[in-house]
């Protein structure tokens, strides 16, 4: 990502919160002289008090990816959406630009045990199925030949870049402007986004004091 002082964040708490928020990630590795990426949800170790997270991928990806053997990079992204320069005061930049937040983690995978995958499994169906009203829990039992079609993964994240980018650049009133479009009702709709922008503004990130 193009590094920008103004909406970028060291806050290790806000890539947390991000991966939570969002577990749905890239895998890219470069295994062989080429790139490959793959898609696979990750949720927090939450065992751990460093930063890293769990998975698993199907085989072969494991040998695609080289997995265990070098340096994987890991893409989060949260909500984004369009923002029209016409929402802002008179007078200010014209430019059109896109709201967003991402976290590209670099990290080195662990090749789990057969019996902690299993538990990654279980634990990756049942916070997925929580809000199911009729959940569907995994048995170990039922799972572990399932499972070997599977490698488990911890991957701890060794270092981060993470971009808050929520018009931080911009005048308060231009910036509640852009917060009032993305909750109206119609095509640019994104109350998610909104409440991002909010998030974000009442945090401090990005945003210069007004003490």
């Amino acid at each position: 990502m193009r590094h920008n002082p103004r909406h970028a964040t060291t806050d290790v708490n806000v890539v947390r919160r991000l991966i939570a928020d969002h577990p749905w990630a890239m895998l890219i590795s470069h295994h062989d002289g080429e790139l490959v990426a793959s898609h696979y949800p990750m949720l927090l170790d939450q065992d751990s008090e460093e930063l890293a997270v769990v998975t698993h991928v199907g085989r072969p990806d494991d040998r695609i990816h080289g997995l265990g053997t070098g340096e994987v990079l890991l893409v989060f992204q949260g909500e984004h959406g369009y923002v029209s320069p016409s929402w802002y005061v008179p007078g200010s930049s014209q430019a059109p630009t896109w709201n967003f937040t991402a976290a590209h983690c670099w990290g080195t995978p662990q090749i789990l045990s057969e019996d902690d995958n299993i538990a990654v499994l279980t634990r990756l169906v049942a916070h997925f199925e929580q809000h199911v009203d009729d959940p569907m829990w995994l048995d170990p039992e039922y799972a572990r030949p399932v499972a070997r079609g599977t490698v488990g993964l911890r991957i701890p994240i060794e270092r981060f870049v993470c971009k808050v980018k929520m018009s931080q650049d911009k005048d308060p009133v231009s910036v509640q402007n852009v917060i009032d479009h993305l909750v109206a009702p119609g095509p640019y709709q994104q109350a998610r986004l909104a409440a991002d922008m909010e998030r974000a503004r009442e945090n401090g990130i990005g945003y210069a004091s007004t003490d």
